[in-house]
């Protein structure tokens, strides 16, 4: 049995998948610590996995919740730009305090999230590592587009030197992350980081997107390993809901997630798209907002500060949302096709997946208006090939167990290294 360390960024959609890895891992016999700043410390705990707290000194408690205020209000390529500058500052503290921490817990191998940069500490340290993807995993191809843009995945030469220059435009952006990891690193005695990918375990890559959603195209990735949703709905955490409101019409649930919440715009336009539509709305703020604060929206939708997902989207006929890779995950593996207006960071790509496989409706935020949603709305509802796609998805979600097929991955890359004790 091995003794594994995981590094995961701060937001929910990275530790709810994360926690349920470690969990499954746990039943297997393994132990787990998760290295992460105080602020996730009790979401860790309460999901039965070990914690220890880096970063204090830079993140202490309640830092996590204003810059996730701060993230709400950003649109587009802000969005990126302030998740690049928190990357950075998150790798600064992964790399002085992430080496130390593990040395002391006795770590075999760690789980690295790709939007971390704990592969680092453990090259430092000569220990294993492999790559979580909780994103449309990073790929060496210019066959798929970054995984940032919401372009669709021609093979042609046009599409093909497109993706090149949006790798190059990223790699631009993300050039304070680099310049952090790599002076550190080359103290290290360690070979620069070049280009994103290049974070990427040299044993295995595990992405919890199902194949069936990704695009399809011929590109050999020997180390990429689709699975499934990471999902531990027995450890979700209870959230009350005024079940006894729900009418009986079909049910439209919106969520914007619990990081880019704060578009009241979006909110009013999502409700105003429904007025005189048959069905019922159910809008959950995530956090970012207060019921209160919206006031009277049109259409009187049931508006709650946060809502049990997982059992809604099971009674739900669509889901308008920003395409964060969980909440389309958890939609599609009900069968529910999807209204999507993404909002930033990885949302386009998961979208323009969607898209692809005909599930759902593509709405940029740029040019949402209460008419177009009206009518995205009005497809996914009442044209069956969207429904047809997402329980196409379904299929394939349902036959595999996304956290037993990482777990034995997992166990199978590294059985070398872990065969013997430490």
């Amino acid at each position: 049995m091995a003794k594994f360390g995981a590094f995961c960024f701060a937001g929910t959609g990275h530790i709810h998948p994360m926690t349920a890895l470690a969990r499954r891992l746990q039943t297997r016999g393994h132990e787990v610590i998760i290295f992460g700043i105080p602020d996730i410390e009790a979401r860790v705990r309460a999901a039965g996995i070990g914690f220890c707290a880096i970063g204090e000194s830079d993140y202490p408690l309640g830092t996590l919740e204003k810059l996730d205020r701060v993230l709400a209000a950003k649109k587009g390529l802000e969005t990126f730009r302030f998740t690049v500058d928190r990357v950075r500052n998150t790798a600064q503290m992964v790399l002085r305090d992430g080496p130390d921490a593990v040395r002391r817990a006795g770590i075999d191998a760690l789980l690295v999230d790709e939007a971390d940069m704990g592969g680092s500490v453990a090259e430092h340290l000569g220990l294993p590592f492999l790559s979580i993807a909780f994103f449309p995993p990073l790929m060496h191809s210019d066959h798929i587009p970054p995984f940032c843009f919401g372009w669709k995945a021609g093979q042609g030469r046009i599409s093909r030197l497109r993706n090149r220059l949006g790798m190059r435009f990223l790699s631009r952006v993300a050039t304070p992350i680099y310049k952090e990891v790599n002076a550190q690193r080359s103290a290290w005695g360690l070979k620069p980081l070049l280009h994103a990918a290049d974070v990427l375990s040299p044993l295995a890559q595990i992405t919890q997107l199902p194949a069936a959603l990704d695009f399809k195209v011929d590109v050999p990735a020997p180390l990429l390993h689709y699975t499934g949703p990471f999902v531990d709905q027995a450890r979700r955490s209870h959230v009350e809901f005024p079940w006894h409101r729900l009418d009986g019409r079909p049910l439209v649930y919106a969520s914007l997630g619990t990081l880019q919440n704060g578009a009241e715009d979006i909110f009013r336009k999502i409700a105003q798209a429904c007025v005189g539509l048959d069905l019922q709305l159910v809008i959950s703020l995530g956090g970012g907002l207060d019921p209160a604060s919206l006031g009277t929206l049109p259409g009187d939708p049931l508006v709650v500060r946060y809502a049990p997902q997982l059992d809604i989207v099971k009674r739900a006929a669509a889901v308008i949302t920003h395409a964060g890779l969980n909440t389309t995950l958890e939609s599609l593996a009900e069968g529910v096709p999807l209204v999507c207006i993404p909002l930033g960071n990885d949302q386009p790509g998961v979208a323009a997946r969607v898209a692809a496989q005909g599930a759902g409706v593509v709405i940029s935020r740029r040019k949402l208006t209460a008419m177009r949603l009206r009518s995205a709305i009005e497809a996914v509802l009442s044209r069956p090939h969207y429904r047809a796609a997402a329980c196409r998805l379904q299929d394939a979600i349902r036959r595999i167990d996304g956290l037993d097929e990482a777990a034995n991955i997992i166990e199978t890359a590294l059985k070398i290294e872990l065969s013997a004790p430490a």
